[in-house]
């Protein structure tokens, strides 16, 4: 899962994405709202995390430009202001969720878990499809009762492709989806990661869509490839 993090704090910014990452998210961070308008514009986000004291642009203002150019996706507001006045504000402007500063990473990992499940339409942290139970909160996977090991990559893609289900998702949406801005990205990876999740889960869960991108079936029943 791909986070944009909005801080203007060199220390907590860099703190909060380490954080994150070893939570197993790929996290891009900007320091302003112009940046973070214009990340939002080139790549897919499931979760913006924005601070309200931003340079220029203020984080309200920010949130309201996000929601008018159409993203979709979760926001989360993390800012030092602890009024009511400000969380209310916030969320009816169109943010999922609030918290205040100084926060605990573990805290702001499982918010982001929950707002994105709203974004999604569900209620339960645990995903099954056929044989397949994904634990997002954990970020475990079982096949028939039994642990399979996934790395946190074939984890987020193969979370993708199954909350995205019935739907075709393409090598660059993937690729997006879990790699963040500086990381090195070999031009075959997701076929790789598509080729070690087919072996550990089975080969015709994943279909491939030639020239077009990659595919798990909406029933939970292996398709195939």
């Amino acid at each position: 899962m791909r986070i944009l993090l909005t801080e203007d704090d060199p220390q907590l910014g860099r703190a909060t994405q380490i954080g994150l990452e070893q939570a197993g998210y790929a996290v891009d961070w900007v320091q302003s709202a112009e940046s973070a308008h214009t990340a939002v514009r080139l790549h897919h986000y499931a979760c913006v995390l924005l601070d309200l004291g931003l340079p220029q642009q203020d984080g309200m203002a920010a949130l309201s430009a996000l929601r008018r150019g159409g993203y979709d996706g979760a926001v989360l507001i993390v800012t030092a202001r602890d009024q009511i006045a400000a969380r209310i504000a916030g969320l009816d402007g169109g943010a999922d969720d609030f918290l205040i500063k100084p926060f605990d990473i573990d805290e702001l990992a499982a918010r982001i878990r929950s707002a994105c499940r709203r974004a999604h339409g569900r209620v339960r942290s645990v995903l099954q499809h056929g044989d397949i139970t994904i634990d997002v909160a954990a970020r475990q996977v079982q096949q028939h009762g039994r642990p399979v090991a996934l790395t946190s990559k074939e984890f987020s893609i193969l979370l993708m492709l199954v909350e995205h289900c019935g739907q075709v998702i393409s090598r660059q949406r993937l690729e997006e989806s879990v790699y963040s801005w500086g990381e090195e990205i070999d031009s075959n990876a997701v076929q790789v990661h598509i080729h070690h999740l087919r072996r550990k889960l089975g080969k015709s869960l994943i279909r491939t869509i030639h020239a077009v991108g990659y595919s798990i079936d909406r029933t939970g029943q292996p398709g195939a490839v």
